[in-house]
């Protein structure tokens, strides 16, 4: 039993009819996989790469009724055949490179969503059956076809403008994949081509072609094999001239090299900083919330959506994603803040512990919250003075 009977055993739907679910625009409901070449170019993968590591440090924390136990799970694996790092880089992966991401869910033997796969089908279609049931129907590159409802289902989307469910393909950022295949291969060409040329010979006397030709292996065979090792090259009065060919690399120039990364970052919405991890805490935070957070809320509110009924999420129940934004911070930075925050009763000390990048304390000592004492509530009445027995007064000045 493969993958896709563990995953789609339970819960696929074999739908003899069915119509196309009809949109408000004149587009057919379906996603085609049109990423081609993207993800086999460098600079789109570095681009793509930097964002998927990131992601992939996401942390989950789920809230109402069993909202401990299902983060604790989460924390770990968020299905069987991956861990939650993993689960996170294939997601923004499959997100940066195609638009859409869907989720599938794994269910347990009551049928609950207990877990979450991310596919990535060659095509994917919205139909719905003969009771208006919406489904999601896959098909794969190994051919296989599955057909889940809509609603258990996630869809992650980006770039969204033409179709109202899917998001759009990477078709705008073509001109600068055909500027970086084209730059690659006039590198490889010009460094091929500089390489092969050494010399150049100048015949005294018209030849025939072939007779080039063959005059031409005899000069190489004498002078450029292996078997010249005293590195002279001799020629005959048949040639009026021989000169050495000096190879030149072929260099690109560095303004259009800047030209075609610039453009790549810009559409991904990453910088050379974060490519070469050269961020400070000002960086981190200004990608942290253009692309790391908008992936993580809408990854909360699709999970949130999988996991949970309209009664449950009323009642309280959420999956959050988020990461620790002062793990980049400087140290002085990390210990004002922990300083401020500690006693104030907004971090504990295993939550001031991991911003230090320290694990926690053992046997939950570290989950406490502190308070300072001279701190009260703001609606509580402030205690009266105490009594001075001696003067029998209530410290007014002694007078009595």
């Amino acid at each position: 039993m493969g993958l896709f009977d563990r995953l789609f055993g339970p819960i696929s739907k074999e739908l003899p009819s069915q119509t196309y679910f009809k949109l408000l625009t004149a587009y057919q409901p379906v996603f085609y996989s049109r990423a081609g070449g993207l993800y086999e170019m460098a600079q789109t993968r570095a681009a793509i790469h930097a964002i998927a590591t990131h992601c992939s440090k996401l942390k989950p924390n789920a809230s109402g009724p069993g909202g401990d136990r299902l983060s604790r799970t989460l924390q770990f694996a968020v299905n069987p055949w991956q861990n939650t790092s993993q689960f996170l880089y294939r997601l923004a992966t499959i997100y940066e490179v195609e638009n859409t991401a869907f989720l599938v869910p794994v269910l347990d033997a009551r049928g609950q969503t207990v877990g979450a796969f991310p596919v990535l089908p060659s095509v994917c279609e919205i139909v719905e059956d003969e009771d208006h049931v919406l489904y999601l129907r896959f098909r794969f590159a190994g051919g296989q076809r599955a057909a889940v409802e809509y609603d258990r289902c996630g869809v992650m989307v980006k770039m969204q403008y033409k179709n109202d469910l899917f998001g759009e393909t990477n078709q705008a950022l073509n001109p600068t994949l055909d500027l970086i295949n084209t730059q690659n291969q006039g590198i490889t060409y010009g460094i091929q081509q500089a390489a092969a040329v050494r010399f150049m010979a100048k015949m005294g006397s018209p030849m025939r072609s072939e007779d080039l030709i063959a005059e031409q292996a005899r000069f190489r065979k004498m002078n450029l094999s292996p078997e010249n090792n005293g590195g002279v090259v001799i020629f005959d009065e048949k040639y009026a001239d021989v000169k050495q060919v000096t190879s030149n690399a072929f260099i690109v120039d560095d303004k259009q090299m800047e030209l075609i990364n610039k453009s790549v970052e810009s559409y991904f919405g990453v910088n050379d900083d974060i490519l070469r991890n050269k961020f400070n805490d000002d960086t981190w935070s200004a990608f942290y919330e253009a692309k790391i957070e908008p992936f993580a809320l809408q990854l909360s509110l699709v999970m949130t959506n999988m996991f949970f009924t309209p009664k449950q999420r009323a009642m309280g129940c959420n999956i959050l994603w988020s990461a620790n934004r002062l793990q980049f911070a400087t140290t002085s930075d990390k210990l004002r803040i922990i300083t401020q925050l500690f006693d104030r009763g907004m971090l504990n000390r295993d939550e001031g512990r991991e911003i230090l990048q320290m694990p926690p304390l053992p046997d939950g000592q570290g989950q406490i919250y502190y308070i300072r004492g001279e701190y009260i509530e703001s609606d509580e009445k402030r205690p009266a003075k105490p009594v001075d027995k001696q003067k029998g007064d209530q410290n007014d000045g002694g007078n009595q």
